[in-house]
């Protein structure tokens, strides 16, 4: 039996807030693998088909708006969205006993 992965439901738009939402959590996997594919010259069609799993071929207009929300999403994560994934969060610095 092949293993099965969750995945979570694409939608068109994900949520717009000035702060990481639950919708960007269960997301994250899908929005650093469109970063690194952008980053990397990847095709749009590429990206809707093997990240998002949308058909181009079947459903362009839907696979290019989600493309687009979701890398724009995914951009602006990296580069301030982030800080609030650190929120809450203490660096623990682990004992040193001297050994």
């Amino acid at each position: 039996m092949a293993p099965s992965f969750y995945r979570p439901e694409i939608a068109i738009e994900p949520p717009e807030s000035e702060s990481v939402t639950a919708y960007d959590r269960a997301h994250f996997a899908i929005y650093l693998s469109l970063l690194y594919a952008a980053g990397e010259g990847e095709n749009d069609h590429v990206m809707a088909r093997n990240i998002l799993m949308i058909d181009p071929e079947k459903e362009p207009h839907r696979a290019q708006q989600t493309l687009e929300s979701h890398l724009k999403r995914a951009r602006w994560l990296a580069e301030s969205g982030y800080q609030s994934l650190l929120e809450g969060f203490t660096l623990v610095r682990p004992a040193f006993d001297g050994r």
